[in-house]
């Protein structure tokens, strides 16, 4: 999830709430970083 605050946006966890990246300037950059868990999240191998 991407949330914003004083900072910037942060990307963190669903279920834990913990930090995945961030601050970025733009809500664009943090979805960017977003998807980059998700790839690596469901990723076989």
């Amino acid at each position: 999830m991407i949330v914003k605050k004083k900072a910037g946006y942060f990307v963190l966890s669903e279920k834990t709430r913990r930090n995945l990246g961030g601050p970025y300037k733009t809500r664009t950059e943090a979805l960017k970083r977003l998807r980059q868990v998700e790839f690596f999240k469901h990723r076989k191998g």
